[in-house]
């Protein structure tokens, strides 16, 4: 225990308002609920290939959403983890 104690607790350098947000599973439990709502709609899948394009198709739906739309994490919070300071958001899939 002793020589993990510091990569269990890496948590802990995170600013205080990250720290809560870890902690919930929200927001994994509102992608779980889409992907079934979605794929019980369908029904059956002609093959797997299928089930990716949709669960993908779902996961990048998302992250637009939580990139621009609701910040999970704010960026000057995140500037200030980082090494250099700045942050900047992820192009967004057309």
């Amino acid at each position: 225990m002793d020589e993990t104690e510091r990569g269990v607790l890496v948590y802990l350098d995170d600013p205080r308002e990250h720290r809560t947000r870890r902690h919930k599973t929200n927001t994994l439990e509102r992608v779980n609920g889409d992907v079934k709502r979605r794929s019980d709609v369908i029904g059956i899948f002609p093959n797997e290939a299928a089930i990716i394009r949709l669960v993908g198709a779902l996961l990048l739906e998302q992250n637009d959403e939580w990139a621009i739309q609701r910040r999970y994490m704010s960026l000057e919070t995140l500037a200030a983890l980082g090494e250099n300071g700045e942050v900047r958001l992820p192009a967004i899939a057309n």
